[in-house]
């Protein structure tokens, strides 16, 4: 796999220094030159795979880097998990991404990343520094994944007391090769530190650092293997399918609209946000324009900046009308949010996170506004049981909670307050 910068000032890599070097350093970010399509007869028999098997398909397609069988032994201990396609109501249906072990559906960028590094590390024998920022979910499945890894350290900024209380715990009780920053701000200096010490030569001099952030691609990869899991499964009604994706740093509709150019037929792609619309107003207006983010109840989304902006233009050749006909722009605030969480548990029966309660209201409300014959398709992307605070008594009485993020809550937080200047980031790396 060749790979290039957006920003078009960085030498061209392979995947392997792609994945550790994270980003460029014109701080553009890391797209293939080469999107494969994959062939007719991959669809025409899809729905006879199994989730792994047509992800170990779609990896092979995209990478080269890794003998066959050795990429098929990271895809399936990747995928070691139940991904479900639950029909919700009507022709509205959940893809549920919340089973893996940090119960959000970042464990498959992360397990999937961290089992490509140390792939990669076997052949090099050197240490490398994960460097990551987190508005919640990132970090716990970066530290579910490279826990104990040889040869990695994981350090892991959050804002202080913008994440909920089960998502800090999975972030602060792990302990060996897991450091917590507990940052005084919000996710965007978190977001800010990480890519300026990436930038920082008189810190990569001496730290080895790569990041586990959706600017890698190692993370975006395996993102797009439940897109065509769900369009298997849905194959047989034979009605176009749209896709509603919960959004902040676009990550996520980054991994679908791979799908999408690897040969998925997809009608549309939904980017639901909350608060935090810079790509929902870029939609309408045509103006990116980054602002400071907003606390909401969907903290995960909380972001002001959107890393992968620039790759959502390459993907649609930076032409504005391009990702128009194909992206529509949704965002809810939080009375919105809470008004869906309730209804949906109401009328359906289904209990969901913030974040995947926009995920549907979006589509639910595209689905009426386009008025024709389509199935839905809404990313549940966190489990509920790690938003119990922002529930209502009724949804946080009925919801299960994994015996893991049970045994979490029991555990003793550890962490390293640290304010959101850089430099003291930069004296705690070169430390």
């Amino acid at each position: 796999m060749k790979l290039y910068s957006t920003n078009h000032q960085s030498p061209d890599v392979d995947l392997k220094e792609a994945v550790f070097r994270g980003l460029p350093q014109d701080n553009g970010l890391y797209m293939p030159y080469n999107i494969p399509r994959l062939p007719d007869s991959f669809f025409q028999n899809i729905e006879q795979l199994s989730l792994q098997e047509m992800a170990f398909e779609v990896a092979a397609a995209l990478i080269q880097d890794i003998p066959k069988e050795r990429l098929k032994k990271i895809v399936y201990d990747t995928l070691a998990f139940e991904v479900p396609v639950l029909n919700v109501h009507d022709n509205i249906y959940a893809l549920e991404l919340i089973h893996g072990p940090s119960h959000a559906f970042k464990d498959f960028g992360a397990r999937f990343m961290s089992r490509l590094m140390s792939y990669f590390l076997e052949q090099d024998k050197r240490e490398i520094n994960i460097l990551v920022a987190t508005s919640g979910d990132t970090g716990s499945a970066v530290a579910q994944g490279f826990y104990q890894a040889p040869g990695v350290k994981v350090t892991i900024l959050y804002p202080s007391g913008k994440v909920s209380e089960i998502q800090e715990k999975q972030l602060t009780t792990l302990g060996h090769n897991v450091t917590a920053l507990e940052i005084q701000g919000n996710f965007d200096d978190c977001q800010r530190l990480v890519k300026t010490a990436f930038l920082d030569t008189e810190v990569t001099k001496h730290v080895n650092l790569s990041s586990a952030n959706s600017i890698n691609i190692a993370r975006l990869i395996p993102q797009s293997f439940y897109y065509f899991y769900a369009y298997a499964k849905l194959k047989h009604i034979g009605k176009p399918l749209v896709f509603s994706v919960p959004s902040g740093n676009f990550g996520n509709l980054c991994g679908g609209l791979i799908a999408q150019r690897m040969g998925l037929p997809v009608y549309r792609f939904i980017a639901a946000t909350n608060a935090n619309d810079v790509i929902p107003r870029y939609l309408k207006t045509g103006q990116f324009e980054p602002k400071q983010s907003a606390q909401t109840i969907s903290n995960a989304m909380d972001v002001g900046s959107p890393n992968n902006f620039p790759r959502l233009e390459e993907i649609h050749d930076k032409e504005f009308a391009k990702m128009t006909a194909n992206i529509v722009g949704k965002s809810y605030d939080d009375t919105q949010t809470t008004e869906t969480l309730n209804t949906v548990f109401q009328e359906y029966g289904y209990a969901m996170c913030p974040h995947t309660a926009i995920a549907y209201r979006g589509l639910n409300e595209f689905l009426k506004e386009e008025g024709k014959n389509l199935v839905g398709v809404f990313l549940a992307t966190a489990h509920p049981a790690k938003f119990l605070d922002v529930l209502d008594e009724k949804i946080a009485k009925a919801v299960v909670i994994p015996e893991n993020l049970q045994q979490v809550m029991k555990k003793q937080k550890e962490s390293i307050l640290m304010s959101n200047r850089y430099e003291d980031l930069k004296t705690f790396l070169l430390a």
